[in-house]
């Protein structure tokens, strides 16, 4: 059973119609990420998702008991307020210390319990927000453009840390992503959306597609390939190293 089933979805701000008849579907497990240009109405199929945004028509069914983690584009703490990461962390949630303690294990940075939120590196605060996400256990996990603002060493550490942590808890993940070739070594499905759904299916398919191409160009396929290529080359090598052990 799929964890989520939207069909038919339109969101609308008054008069401005954002999404048409967006049908998508999340498996336990997988990793689906929207692509698509500024204005497209990505960020508002996630709240959509989670339920801060009401759909002008069609229907959103979740999973019963269905948990989501949230990783929002950006959050402004104000620099002179002084508030470690362990109270920032139990602001939402009644978490014990030794819980966020485990999340921010998950997240890659297992020393910054203590830390102000104000003297956190960028890499360091957007850790911290996969964190608190992870607090409850997600079933799904909803990441916004996460690595806006990062460098590309960062961003690649980030996405690193978000598969590892698929692979260590099960949780499915939906992601925004400018990153076209972030996209393509870390997704099992690729939705590219532009108020409506242009394209889905693997990153093979969605790269090669007319719509894909038409919004960013023949480019990102020789990217994709690239890419491709050394995801393949890493997946035989994995493979390999398997093979010797059982062994």
């Amino acid at each position: 059973m799929s964890l989520l089933d939207i069909r038919g979805l339109s969101v609308a701000y008054g008069a401005k119609t954002v999404l048409s008849h967006v049908d998508m579907h999340v498996d336990p497990g997988e990793i689906v990420t929207i692509v698509g240009p500024n204005g497209s109405g990505k960020t508002s199929l996630l709240r959509a998702i989670i339920g801060a945004v009401a759909p002008a028509s069609g229907t959103i069914t979740r999973a019963p008991r269905l948990k989501i983690g949230y990783v929002p584009q950006k959050l402004h703490i104000d620099p002179t307020l002084p508030i470690t990461v362990d109270r920032f962390m139990r602001l939402t949630d009644r978490a014990s210390r030794a819980t966020c303690q485990g999340a921010l294990d998950r997240a890659g940075v297992p020393d910054l319990l203590n830390r102000q939120m104000s003297g956190l590196s960028g890499g360091q605060f957007q850790r911290v927000l996969l964190a608190r996400a992870l607090l409850n256990t997600p079933d799904l996990l909803l990441l916004d453009e996460a690595t806006q603002g990062l460098d590309q060493p960062g961003s690649a550490a980030f996405y690193q840390q978000i598969e590892a942590v698929r692979r260590d808890t099960g949780c499915a993940i939906v992601m925004i992503s400018h990153e076209l070739h972030v996209v393509m070594s870390a997704s099992d499905r690729v939705i590219c959306l532009n108020g409506h759904v242009c394209c889905e299916g693997t990153p093979a398919v969605v790269a090669s597609a007319p719509e894909y191409r038409a919004l960013f160009g023949t480019g990102t396929g020789g990217a994709f390939a690239l890419y491709q290529h050394e995801h393949d080359h890493h997946h035989d090598h994995d493979h390999d190293h398997a093979h010797e052990a059982a062994e």
